[in-house]
């Protein structure tokens, strides 16, 4: 991405299996786990909680539900629009990933639906609301 290229699913998946890895070891030690990434379509959501098992399955089969379920996920969906992201982009410094990339991940954004379990929460609110909106959803769960 640091290059301005896009990544593949065959970039993604191997890095997505890890993290996968990470989260269970970790859940399974009983800590309670917050990962930040951008997982945009919903095979790579189904790697983070079914890992490498995810991908030998069908993708029918995974939007059914089928296969084995290694864990619990909540994911949180921060959406906006291209041009509110796009001008908050810009104005990081340093950051690995170029803003002439920014549609591509647009382009293949599959947004959680049901029966995923997901809260979607606009990153227009401020801060302090949107860290309200994801603890009392943690609460409650």
């Amino acid at each position: 991405m640091g290059k301005g290229i896009p990544l593949s699913d065959q970039d993604r998946i191997p890095w997505l299996c890890t993290l996968h890895d990470i989260l269970l070891r970790d859940v399974a030690s009983g800590q309670h786990v917050v990962l930040a990434c951008s997982a945009l379509k919903k095979i790579y959501r189904d790697i983070l909680i079914r890992g490498k098992k995810s991908t030998s399955l069908k993708y029918a089969e995974l939007e059914k539900g089928e296969g084995p379920s290694e864990m619990q996920l909540l994911v949180i969906h921060l959406s906006g629009s291209l041009e509110v992201i796009s001008a908050r982009l810009r104005q990081r410094k340093g950051h690995f990933m170029p803003p002439e990339l920014l549609q591509s991940q647009f382009d293949i954004l599959e947004p959680p639906s049901a029966p995923e379990n997901f809260i979607q929460i606009s990153v227009e609110k401020n801060l302090p609301e949107i860290i309200s909106t994801i603890t009392r959803t943690l609460q409650t769960s």
